[in-house]
């Protein structure tokens, strides 16, 4: 099975590294949205399986690969932003960040980076794509899965509230698995972000 690899909104291809290690037996595309360098095509022949963080999972639903057969989203949604009857983050603090976007794209990068619980520096962004993904972490609203979903949210996410967790993905064939974890699961706790993965490959192959 083939796998694709999507990041969310201010990471890129190298967020994927510690679990696409630990899949060596799966030939995979990982995807890099541009957010700080050129972006890399996602182009994938034959059935695949899509493997996404966060904003990577809005961006695969709204714009899935003709051979998909699954999702394994890591503290994934299919809506980010709050709207009536649905939690999420309230767009006032979006909105708020893109006022801030506009005068230092690093520092809210920066302190974004820091909430998911990374440290690490951020290199220097790409503001175009960034905010135009801001604007559709606010706006946007992805269609029922077409194929079968499994879930992995953290509860201790500092950036999605529980109620959020427990309700993203309303309609479609989902499975939901909790995980102690924060909300960058995939470097957090790749082995077992791995096994839910081989977990997935085996249900979409048996």
């Amino acid at each position: 099975m083939n796998l694709l690899f999507a990041h969310g909104w201010g990471f890129d291809a190298a967020f994927w590294e510690p679990l696409a290690a630990l899949l060596p037996e799966h030939a995979h595309v990982i995807d890099d949205r541009g957010y700080f360098g050129a972006p890399t095509p996602t182009e994938i022949e034959g059935p695949c399986l899509a493997v996404t963080h966060s904003f990577g999972t809005m961006r695969v639903l709204s714009d899935p690969p003709p051979g998909l057969v699954g999702i394994v989203a890591f503290n994934g949604f299919d809506r980010f932003s709050a709207r009536t009857g649905r939690v999420g983050v309230p767009v006032r603090v979006i909105d708020r960040m893109l006022r801030r976007f506009t005068q230092s794209p690093e520092t809210v990068l920066a302190e974004f980076r820091a909430t998911c619980g990374d440290t690490a520096p951020v290199p220097t962004p790409v503001p175009d794509p960034l905010r135009e993904d801001l604007l559709r972490l606010r706006d946007g609203e992805c269609p029922t899965p077409a194929v079968p979903l499994t879930s992995v949210q953290g509860r201790a996410d500092p950036l999605l509230a529980r109620e959020m967790c427990e309700s993203v993905f309303p309609r479609g064939e989902v499975r939901r698995v909790s995980h102690a974890g924060g909300h960058l699961l995939p470097v957090e706790d790749p082995a077992f972000c791995a096994e839910t993965v081989r977990a997935m490959v085996g249900a979409r192959v048996a």
